[in-house]
């Protein structure tokens, strides 16, 4: 017999899940929600969303070369079809800036500028903090549980 699950009080569902498959799912779903707007909490106060975020952080880690925009796009946490207009954004805030190659002027090279350093540096410590809240109930060993099982899980998606 199934259990009554949280997840089914937490939506206030009448009837069971389909499946267990359904209820992780949905769980997931749930969960990531509620990751996100814990994250949001941190960085919409300082004018950021969390595509920008992770945008800013990319560039960073690429260093004064910078990278394609379509490179950024593929290396994105959450994909999205409008990196253009992610990047137009940030460049209005004067975080990022964007450069047309030399050698082919269809390809835009974008670089974090010395205010989104700034923004990220910021940003860290309440970041930082907020990653360690989200998973705090859950041990080292149980964290690294949940690591190998999404990583199975989006890798047999992947290759599906």
């Amino acid at each position: 017999m199934r259990r009554h699950g949280r997840l089914e009080e937490e939506l206030q569902q009448t009837r069971p899940f389909r499946s267990s498959s359904q209820e992780a799912a949905l769980g997931l779903f749930r969960t990531a929600d509620i990751i996100r707007r814990e994250l949001a909490s941190v960085l919409e106060p300082r004018g950021v969303t969390q595509q920008q975020y992770n945008v800013l952080r990319i560039l960073r880690g690429a260093g004064a070369e910078g990278l394609h925009t379509l490179t950024i796009a593929e290396r994105m946490v959450e994909r999205t079809p409008g990196i253009t207009r992610l990047i137009d954004r940030l460049e209005k805030k004067g975080v990022v800036e964007r450069q047309r190659a030399a050698g082919d002027r269809r390809c835009v090279i974008c670089r974090i500028k010395p205010a989104g350093l700034e923004l990220l540096d910021d940003l860290e410590e309440p970041m930082n903090a907020a990653d360690d809240k989200i998973l705090a109930m859950l041990s080292q060993p149980e964290q690294e549980q949940l690591i190998g099982l999404l990583d199975r899980i989006r890798q047999a998606l992947v290759d599906d």
